[in-house]
């Protein structure tokens, strides 16, 4: 039995939650927040997600994604093809790092409620550009992300947006999402799928604790934080 540790408001978490909701596969969720000694156990970063699997604890999302295909490799998530493969992976790695990870520097002043300071915001938008670039040259959806074939591309681009487009709009007045033919549409359909829902419901249900969470973080300055 699969064990997945972690909370329900974190993108990350849900990306690998619901790879295991499309393959059917049994498991348990372990609720745990940043900063506790729990996590610290079982991550070495003291990062969420972890799943736990016959004595195994593994973290980060991408590499938890790879064990969780190569040990249970029915519902393939990736095409046969090594060629299309490495397509798949590339559109994932560019999608964190040129959307996902530039658009996290917007969350503490989305949180806080302070202004984004000119030069981070114009850091922000430079690295997102590149992103928009490289994704409309590499995104097909047609219907997929990568092509024909659903792929693992499209449930980790799918929660990756989540971060940019809540952040990206708020902080800097910006559809990311719109800039990439074809991926606004994409998403929209990404989202009606019975998965989506299902792990989105359980998203908004963790929220208000997670705030709550935060907040406290917040107001303690000296706490460990994720």
């Amino acid at each position: 039995m699969i064990i997945l540790h972690g909370f329900a408001a974190s993108n990350y978490y849900n990306l690998v939650k619901h790879v295991l909701l499309y393959k059917e596969l049994p498991f348990q969720e372990n609720l745990i927040y940043g900063g506790s000694d729990e996590l610290l156990a079982i991550s070495p970063a003291g990062k969420v997600p972890v799943i736990t699997t016959e004595g195994l604890h593994l973290s980060e999302s991408s590499v938890i994604c790879d064990f969780i295909e190569e040990t249970y490799p029915t519902t393939a998530l990736y095409p046969q093809s090594s060629s299309e493969r490495a397509v798949v992976r590339q559109i994932m790695k560019i999608a964190e790092l040129y959307f996902e990870l530039p658009s996290r520097r917007l969350i503490p002043y989305a949180f806080s409620g302070t202004e984004v300071p000119e030069s981070v915001a114009n850091e922000v938008r430079q690295v997102l550009t590149r992103g928009i670039t490289a994704l409309s040259r590499l995104c097909q959806f047609s219907p997929w992300i990568a092509g024909e074939q659903f792929t693992m591309a499209d449930i980790y681009v799918y929660y990756v947006n989540t971060i940019v487009s809540t952040f990206g709009a708020s902080q800097l007045h910006w559809d990311v999402l719109a800039e990439v033919p074809g991926m606004k549409q994409w998403h929209d359909a990404m989202s009606q799928s019975a998965i989506a829902q299902n792990v989105e419901a359980d998203r908004l249900a963790n929220m208000p604790e997670f705030m709550q969470k935060l907040k406290t973080q917040l107001q303690a300055p000296a706490a460990t934080n994720d």
